[in-house]
């Protein structure tokens, strides 16, 4: 079985072959974006979780860009041949990306590709209500600025998933130096916004909450979206809007939230512990349709 390949546009899937060139500006500039999805293989085939919902989502971080991305047939025609070589069973994590091309041969276009690749089982981690799947431990770090800080700056490419995600990394490195598994990003005025790579969902008293993108620059999450829909399938009160950090400690379930790994709650948050609800919890990863 294969655990990872990489499909490239205008040559279908490549094994081993060379892909990014010394002068992609997507390799030496990070001048590019990418979106991630889920992927599940059974007895039917693989297919994609909500793929019209990322390509849509790409397609707009390369309008922000002025990348010109191929048609969205193309991008469906190269999924397809990807899953047809996939055969792993379970889940797995498609990675697209679009980078504006060669810089020393600027009418060659735009390079555009996806990976795939299994993903790693999580461990459920004991709390006091049980083990809990995908439960973590995170801490706070700050943004650095207030949360309309995008107000006025479009140029700063708020809400874009550019290939530019080195400061990402850099959080979520920060945060396993601190001993935790993730982190919630915090602005200067006290609101929670996301993770490094995943969007954060807070249940209190009932109501679902995630913060709003626009002024606070963070990005829009597909798999956020699904929650919130399903939630309020489910009857439960939902609302977009600026989420203090005082409010993640006396919540009822706080959630970092990715296609990758579905809703993960936060049983400990700059060392404090948090309210474990194993029925929420299960409940709010239905939403998500895990």
């Amino acid at each position: 079985m294969t655990s990872s390949l990489v499909a490239v546009m205008g040559r279908g899937v490549v094994g081993d072959e060379p892909v990014i060139t010394p002068d992609d500006l997507g390799f030496s500039r990070g001048d590019g974006c990418f979106d991630s999805a889920r992927v599940l293989t059974d007895e039917q085939g693989a297919r994609v979780v909500n793929l019209d919902e990322h390509l849509d989502r790409l397609a707009s971080s390369a309008a922000a860009l002025d990348i010109d991305i191929p048609a969205r047939e193309r991008w469906v025609e190269l999924v397809d041949q990807a899953l047809s070589a996939w055969s792993t069973p379970g889940e797995a994590v498609m990675k697209f990306v679009l980078t504006r091309g060669r810089e020393w041969e600027p009418q060659a276009g735009p390079l555009a590709l996806l990976t795939l690749r299994e993903k790693p089982v999580l461990t459920p981690r004991p709390t006091p209500a049980g083990q809990v799947p995908r439960a973590l431990h995170a801490v706070t770090l700050t943004t650095g600025h207030p949360s309309d800080a995008f107000r006025d700056a479009p140029w700063l490419l708020g809400g874009v998933k550019t290939l530019s995600y080195v400061t990402n990394v850099a959080a979520a490195r920060e945060a396993k130096r601190r001993g935790a598994d993730d982190a919630i990003m915090v602005t200067t005025d006290g609101y929670a916004l996301e993770g490094p790579t995943s969007g954060l969902v807070v249940v209190s008293d009932g109501v679902m909450r995630t913060a709003p993108t626009g002024d606070t620059g963070i990005l829009a999450s597909v798999t956020v979206d699904e929650v919130m829909r399903g939630a309020a399938a489910d009857g439960m009160e939902t609302r977009v809007e600026l989420v203090p950090v005082a409010d993640l400690f006396t919540a009822d379930g706080v959630f970092l939230v990715s296609s990758g790994r579905g809703p993960c709650p936060i049983v400990e948050l700059d060392g404090r512990p948090l309210p474990v609800d194993a029925e929420l919890a299960a409940r709010v990863a239905r939403a998500a349709g895990f």
